[in-house]
């Protein structure tokens, strides 16, 4: 009996070692998914970027709208690709959005916001596939 269980814990290790190797290199880990191809949407910040510096306010808010629009219509595409990183953007996105909706927007309160998202968009740009 103890060379059957001697016998059964040596192939109990060894099937652990084997699983375990093979787990390694299966899957990417979950800090290099990517939210995939973000080019349409930084381009908009920064078509909204442009209507900031040219302090074209009520133009950037215009378009900072289909930031948003096509932001929220990907969001169950993009979202579960890479959660963590969809937040960060989310929450970017946000920022810049209440800047050129203050009941009184301030041109350098959006400026920061725009080049905080626009850091944010590039800041993903390395994760692309």
């Amino acid at each position: 009996m103890h060379s059957f269980q001697t016998a059964f814990r040596q192939v109990a290790m060894i099937s652990s070692l084997v699983l375990l190797g093979s787990l390694a290199g299966c899957s990417k880990p979950a800090d290099k998914l990517s939210l995939g191809d973000l080019s349409e949407f930084r381009s908009i910040a920064a078509d909204v970027t442009a209507l900031v510096g040219k302090n074209d306010l009520p133009g950037a808010k215009t378009r900072i709208k289909d930031l948003e629009a096509s932001w929220d219509s990907a969001e169950a595409g993009i979202k579960p690709r890479a959660a963590a990183d969809w937040h960060v953007l989310d929450k970017a996105i946000d920022h810049a959005l209440d800047a050129l909706r203050a009941s009184a927007p301030k041109q350098a309160d959006c400026k920061a916001a725009m080049d905080d998202l626009l850091k944010a968009f590039d800041s993903m740009k390395g994760q692309q596939q």
